[in-house]
């Protein structure tokens, strides 16, 4: 096993750093390693805004859910789906580019290219010695969220990446069995296998809380899966995504 995927099976978010700026260097670094990821057929359809303004940082902090490593952590990463430089360079080109931009295609692609350029970042940021958290709680108001970074049409922002060193660190959790996600040549529909799997995760998970929490918490992976997606949360996406000119043909 090398050092990169020794990284990779290391990982676990963080979300508690020390107070400790990253450098321009290391901002320069990170950007550049994002860059380096696939991109469907070039078009290279996202953008990354870096957060370093206090006020900004705290503003979003509250939206995500007042997660504070947000708001604390060496630097702050938005990651953004943006067709809006392709718009312009309709208009400069002379070509008639919209009904493309707001297909639901070019949405998966815009997508699609921000996680690919964001997973490259934390990798090297892990590799680097940091740490990393992914941040979904800034889609619990994207127009907010939107204003405060001041992004025009045609720019979504996705998730926030919070990175830094460490303060503490935090248990690697368990993934799902790979026979529960790998499946050769056709998908595995036996529903008594499935379920199999699960089951033996769900024991794994339980033992995992069990002994992080000193016996508080117990909670099966099946029974937190169902408790939340039983909650309709960020009902307004599609309405916001086509308002931004995404999905919408």
């Amino acid at each position: 096993m090398n050092s990169t995927i020794e990284t990779i099976l290391n990982h676990r978010s963080i979300r508690k750093f020390k107070n400790e700026p990253l450098s321009e260097e290391q901002i320069h670094t990170l950007v550049s390693t994002a860059q380096a990821a696939s991109t469907s057929s070039y078009i290279q359809a996202y953008s990354i805004i870096g957060v370093t303004d206090p006020i900004k940082k705290k503003r979003l902090a509250e939206l995500a859910g007042n997660q504070s490593y947000v708001e604390e952590n060496g630097h702050f990463f938005v990651f953004c789906a943006d067709l809006y430089r392709h718009e312009k360079i309709g208009e400069w080109e002379g070509a008639e580019l919209i009904p493309t931009l707001e297909s639901t295609e070019k949405f998966m692609v815009s997508l699609i290219d921000a996680s690919l350029a964001a997973q490259n970042a934390s990798i090297a940021a892990e590799s680097m010695g940091m740490g990393i958290c992914y941040i979904g709680g800034i889609r619990n108001d994207l127009e907010a969220v939107s204003e405060v970074l001041g992004l025009p049409h045609r720019v979504i922002p996705l998730f926030g990446l919070a990175v830094g060193y460490p303060e503490e660190n935090s248990d690697v959790k368990p993934r799902l069995p790979i026979h529960a996600v790998y499946h050769e040549n056709s998908y595995n529909v036996n529903e008594n296998e499935i379920k199999a799997g699960l089951e033996e995760y769900d024991e794994t998970i339980s033992s995992y809380y069990h002994t992080r929490t000193a016996g508080k918490r117990s909670d099966r992976w099946t029974e937190q899966m169902a408790k939340m997606l039983s909650s309709k949360k960020r009902m307004y996406m599609k309405e916001f995504v086509e308002k931004k000119g995404f999905s919408k043909g």
